[in-house]
């Protein structure tokens, strides 16, 4: 039986407690995060799926945001979070070389790039507006009447990791940003623009079914260098990119049940994840029923995940 809790509550704990990471929990019980964008809930359903129907595991989805994410690790409440995009303050904070409760569980297999995106039709009308001189010099076609005398960058979740503010800094670009509150929202405010070809400027990233849907371009911002975003006030520089990566907690990995086995096996592509998500968002199928019709047709791709003799437990 599938079980989603909607909330997260995190506990106090001082550096004289029992670490809540060691306390005893159910070897049977698998607790996943589930962060907020359909790619992530791709994952984690086909994983759930798996780990119920094929292994034999109840397996708790746990809605949270990022950060909350690791605290969470780090206390003892969670035990997996399978699509990291970066975080590196987090895994000093929380990892070996911090308090010790969460391990890098190696790549997920999927390749993520965040980035600046107009549609094609406001590219064919401003060519030169895939430079941050060629957006300098047009970001009025941007205006809203939210935004005034600035253009609108739509963002995505406040929560989301993001280097605009800086970029919009460095690059010198009347722009003010307005947080479309979660990606379904944006997708549909992006959606709704694309269908009456306005003009849109907006924070996207790619694995999303949405790319293989609509025509995006992406503004060309100088590449990424190590140490160009030491300052998110300023940033001279595009995003990086990502090798996603799962993130576990300590005790989760110590105790080498199938479940973490399988975990670790697993990785996947952004197709596979895209296909996965385009059902759940584009076609409204429940993200249980995408998971299930994907694994019923990709036995070949995930039955390698599963650690020899745990099939059933």
């Amino acid at each position: 039986m599938r079980v989603l809790a909607v909330g997260l509550a995190l506990v106090a704990v001082s550096s004289c407690a029992v670490r809540t990471d060691q306390i005893a929990r159910d070897p049977g019980v698998v607790r996943m995060a589930l962060n907020g964008w359909v790619g992530y809930e791709a994952s984690a359903e086909v994983l759930a799926y798996i780990l119920r129907e094929e292994m034999d595991y109840e397996v708790q989805l746990i809605r949270t945001d990022e950060q909350p994410s690791w605290q969470a690790l780090d206390q003892g409440v969670l035990d997996v979070i399978v699509e990291n995009w970066g975080h590196e303050d987090l895994m000093e904070l929380y990892g070996p070389e911090g308090n010790g409760t969460v391990v890098d569980g190696g790549p997920n297999g999927n390749v993520g790039g965040i980035g600046w995106y107009v549609p094609g039709y406001v590219v064919d009308e401003y060519p030169e507006i895939t430079t941050p001189d060629g957006l300098r010099e047009h970001t009025d076609i941007f205006r809203t009447a939210e935004t005034g005398e600035a253009g609108e960058f739509l963002g995505g979740a406040p929560g989301f990791v993001t280097q605009d503010q800086g970029m919009i800094n460095a690059f010198d670009l009347d722009l003010e940003i307005v947080f479309a509150g979660s990606e379904a929202s944006q997708i549909t405010e992006v959606r709704r623009r694309y269908a009456d070809e306005e003009p849109v400027l907006f924070y996207f990233y790619d694995p999303q079914w949405l790319q293989e849907e609509l025509e995006l371009v992406r503004v060309d911002f100088p590449p990424w260098e190590p140490g160009c975003d030491d300052d998110l006030e300023w940033v001279p520089c595009d995003y990086p990119l990502y090798d996603m990566n799962k993130i576990f907690r300590a005790g989760f990995v110590e105790a080498d049940e199938p479940s973490y086995r399988f975990l670790d096996n697993w990785t996947w592509t952004n197709g596979q994840q895209n296909d996965v998500a385009r059902m759940i968002a584009d076609e409204g199928l429940d993200s249980e029923e995408a998971a299930e019709i994907w694994v019923h047709e990709n036995r070949d791709v995930w039955e390698s995940w599963i650690p020899e003799g745990s099939a059933g437990r």
